[in-house]
């Protein structure tokens, strides 16, 4: 079944259109695309599967609604003046992301039309390694465009930069794209621990400190950046753009991206699925309710760390992917992030791919392109 959601925001008016085109069709492989219309459609329907009524965007809704929850938990030893917690979404904002010039450690076999190095760069003081794709040819005269690449969780001790995600980072780096993937701290070559992505700060720090030096780099474009995240990536890649301004648009596969009160109790893994992840072999989740409560007991705390309480604050529009069989990350984590969006005000498209896996392989090539699409419409040529 073919299913359309239209969701656009204007620049002084907001006009929320939603459509749904259904069709019966034969092959279940086929996706399902529920996306944003050109400017200017107005024809509405009722969803055919209603969302949430919290979640449900009204139509009279002439500004978004606020995504900053208050007050916002702090922690302190005795006597000390207290701080907001690290993983807090304004302690993040409150960091200073400098970068540093990007180091091409070694070239490797170029791509079909572009160039690919083993690239270095500091975040915190480390070093942290990750792979640089250029484009062949005359530099644009802003630079090129540049795609981050969040990729997902792989055991730090097993991840090695060139073996991962090469057919993704092809993709769009022969799509006229700068790509860098960087390897986070304690993958392969990079310096520092690998603490894990849900307890800590530190490979969203990475990443931010990743974008400031493409920022830098002469070959890039510093206002025309997007990121692509898949799983534990899309959940770095939603949380980087609620604390930084300067991604255009995001892309995530099989995101982690639920509020932490949902990855807490709806984390529920299918048949075959791999162990959940643990921050340095802790479960987060016990880590962090012993220090803070339930989100029943301390629900200030547990927003606060959410990117999705500041989706009114994202830099730019959304597209999320998501196979129906997903049994590593549940679809519904998507589709409550795209309600979420869309009672927030934001332009956002989901698809959905029946019968498909994490990786979304049986729908690789579609999927891709749909992702490439939407680089070019809101990050090559905005």
């Amino acid at each position: 079944m073919l299913i359309r959601r239209i969701f656009g925001k204007f620049k002084s008016i907001f006009l929320i259109s939603v459509w749904i085109l259904a069709a019966c069709v034969a092959n279940l492989s086929t996706p399902t695309k529920v996306a944003a219309p050109e400017a200017g459609s107005t024809r509405s329907q009722s969803l055919a599967t209603p969302p949430p009524a919290s979640l449900t965007p009204q139509a009279s809704q002439t500004s978004p609604p606020t995504g900053t929850p208050s007050p916002v938990p702090t922690h302190a030893a005795q006597g000390a003046t207290a701080v907001p917690f690290p993983l807090s979404i304004q302690a993040m904002r409150a960091r200073n992301y400098p970068g540093s010039d990007l180091v091409l450690e070694r070239e490797l076999t170029p791509g079909s039309n572009y160039r690919r190095f083993y690239a270095s760069y500091l975040s915190e003081g480390l070093k942290i390694y990750g792979l640089l794709t250029i484009p062949n040819g005359d530099k644009p005269a802003t630079g090129w465009p540049v795609i981050l690449f969040n990729h997902g969780y792989i055991p730090p001790d097993v991840y090695h930069s060139t073996e991962r995600y090469v057919a993704y980072v092809d993709a769009i780096a022969r799509s006229g794209y700068i790509v860098f993937k960087s390897d986070y701290r304690g993958h392969d070559k990079s310096q520092g621990v690998a603490q894990g992505a849900y307890g800590h700060p530190d490979y969203v720090v990475d990443v931010l400190n990743a974008l400031a030096t493409l920022k830098h780099y002469p070959q890039a474009d510093p206002h025309r950046i997007g990121m692509w995240g898949h799983s534990m990536g899309g959940y770095i890649t939603l949380r980087a753009m609620v604390i930084s301004k300067d991604i255009r648009a995001g892309v995530i596969w099989g995101g982690v991206v639920a509020s932490y009160p949902d990855l807490l109790s709806k984390w529920v893994r299918g048949p075959g699925a791999e162990p959940r992840p643990t921050d340095a072999g802790v479960p987060w989740h016990s880590s962090l309710s012993s220090q803070f409560g339930s989100p029943e007991q301390n629900p200030a705390f547990w927003n606060s760390i959410s990117a999705n309480s500041y989706l009114a604050d994202i830099s730019g529009p959304l597209q999320l992917h998501h196979a129906t069989t997903d049994v590593e990350v549940p679809l519904q984590f998507s589709e409550t992030l795209f309600y979420e969006m869309l009672a927030a005000g934001k332009y956002v498209e989901l698809y959905k791919y029946p019968g498909d896996n994490h990786n979304i392989s049986n729908n690789f090539n579609t999927a891709m392109q749909r992702s490439i699409d939407f680089f070019d419409k809101f990050v090559k040529n905005p």
